[in-house]
């Protein structure tokens, strides 16, 4: 997979998670409280600064009630979508 695909991916993960947070009226803060994972670590995971592993987004998705497979098959939609 070339670099510039992968980024694609980060971008639409990053913007994914922060959308969920948001539809669910959860504040990065109250999530931070949530997922024991500091307020400055959402905000990077949310902007792009720092990635996310496959532990953190299991334990993200947990605390926001959504299931990891569903997220990523809204994941890959959102892809698919962007593609086009």
């Amino acid at each position: 997979m070339k670099d510039k695909t992968i980024n694609k991916i980060q971008i639409q993960l990053q913007k994914l998670l922060k959308e969920e947070r948001i539809i669910r009226n959860i504040s990065q803060e109250k999530l931070s409280i949530i997922t024991g994972f500091s307020q400055s670590m959402i905000s990077k995971y949310e902007s792009g600064e720092r990635k996310i592993g496959i532990i953190e987004l299991i334990q993200i998705c947990e605390s926001l009630n959504i299931k990891c497979s569903d997220f990523i098959k809204k994941l890959e939609s959102t892809i698919m979508e962007n593609k086009s």
